[in-house]
């Protein structure tokens, strides 16, 4: 059972952000502070909107929170109406899979990074560089 109403729980999750997160703004501030500024944010037109789009090289970042795309470390499923949350998630894992497919068969490459890996920036500069490098 649910701790509020169905009111309150409505407004709450409407309030919750697809654009513009904090999460967002930490990963633009470790790129942005190691000189990778050539990205878009948001570029439309492409599957899945990536999060972060590096035109020139044709990479595409997202940023998986830990909840919200099934982290198989840090997922922690609500205890309460699990079916739904299951079904919830493991729709957005496949999801998140058909839209990297389909980036790549356009020719770029998907980097996926987790909410948990914005703790350690370095792990993060490493993987976005070893995907801009040319092929």
């Amino acid at each position: 059972m649910d701790r509020v109403n169905k009111e309150t729980r409505s407004k709450v999750m409407s309030a919750v952000r697809s654009k513009g997160t904090r999460l967002e703004e930490k990963l633009v501030g470790i790129l942005n502070g190691a000189g990778l500024t050539r990205h878009t944010r948001y570029l439309r037109g492409l599957p899945g909107t990536p999060d972060i789009a590096f035109e020139d090289a044709k990479v595409a970042v997202f940023l998986d929170s830990c909840f919200w795309h099934g982290c198989p470390k840090h997922l922690r499923m609500p205890s309460t109406n699990t079916e739904y949350w299951q079904s919830k998630i493991e729709k957005n894992i496949k999801r998140d899979h058909r839209q990297r497919a389909a980036l790549r068969r356009l020719g770029w490459r998907a980097i996926g990074i987790w909410e948990h890996d914005l703790h350690n920036p370095q792990k993060v500069l490493g993987k976005v560089r070893r995907f801009l490098e040319p092929r």
